[in-house]
């Protein structure tokens, strides 16, 4: 199976420091999405970002707060589908909640990477 990333665009991130699926209605949205994409043992690593007020961009110029690039969305998350191919990939990602929403996501193949091991010591 081919590994794809699927980044999460929306206005914000429902994913506020202190909020869960128990306190918030996005989050739980989103919680029960994952939990369904999980058990189909077709998403393999998922990572919600907290809202973009939180983000730090780095130039060569220095630090500025906010996203990278300022526009009307910004990548909430991000998550790992293992699929037999793009049309697949595209098929799962479409029912991620954030499309009925407003949002969209992106899904690109990954070349390459993974899990870095880190020595403890």
């Amino acid at each position: 199976m081919a590994l794809f990333a699927v980044l999460i665009y929306a206005s914000d991130s429902a994913h506020e420091p202190g909020e869960s699926g128990e306190t918030s209605e996005d989050i739980a949205t989103c919680d029960a999405h994952a939990e369904e994409m999980s058990s189909s043992a077709a998403m393999t690593a998922a990572w919600a970002f907290t809202p973009r007020s939180m983000a730090r961009s780095v130039r060569e110029g220095g630090v500025t707060e906010g996203p990278f690039i300022d526009g009307a969305d910004v990548v909430a998350g991000v998550y790992l589908l293992e699929a037999p191919d793009l049309e697949s990939a595209v098929a799962s990602a479409a029912t991620n909640p954030v499309v009925r929403q407003g949002g969209g996501v992106e899904i690109r193949p990954v070349h390459s990477g993974g899990v870095v091991a880190t020595e403890q010591g």
